[in-house]
């Protein structure tokens, strides 16, 4: 049992897994960066006495850090080097995270009145539809193999 799991765990990591090994990795990093932004952000509130806000812009800072990084040196992973060198990616990263967020703001402020629907569940199907569009465009634009 452990054998298969661990054998599962390689795959995952490795080049040769293909769509599926970094549509996981994509998720399990998505996760982490979740992680990172929520407990940052409530430990400089209620540990370091931080003012909401303040401690919100550094989570916010410190979450899209983490999911850069991860998106380079762990989803990403194949046998070629990166088509882009550090600065275009990180170029193509931050424009591709601004209209992620902006996609995202202009959705829930039209949206919930336009269609008569709560913003929590126009939010949640936007996330799904971004977060997916997000996967591509990293996949496609910002993280892809050299030749």
């Amino acid at each position: 049992m452990l054998a298969r799991l661990d054998r599962l765990i390689r795959l995952a990591r490795s080049p040769d897994s293909g769509l599926l090994g970094q549509g996981l990795r994509f998720v399990l990093a998505g996760g982490t960066v979740a992680f990172v932004y929520t407990a940052s952000t409530l430990v400089l509130v209620h540990v370091a006495g931080f003012s909401f806000e303040l401690a919100l812009a550094v989570g916010f800072v410190l979450a899209i850090a983490t999911h850069f990084t991860l998106q380079r040196f762990f989803v990403w992973v194949h046998h070629s080097e990166f088509a882009l060198d550090l600065r275009p990616q990180v170029s193509r990263y931050l424009v591709a995270a601004l209209a992620q967020y902006g996609l995202t703001a202009a959705s829930v402020a039209v949206l919930p009145g336009a269609l008569h629907v709560a913003t929590t569940w126009v939010y949640l199907v936007t996330v799904a539809v971004v977060s997916t569009a997000m996967f591509f465009v990293l996949r496609h634009v910002v993280f892809h193999p050299g030749a």
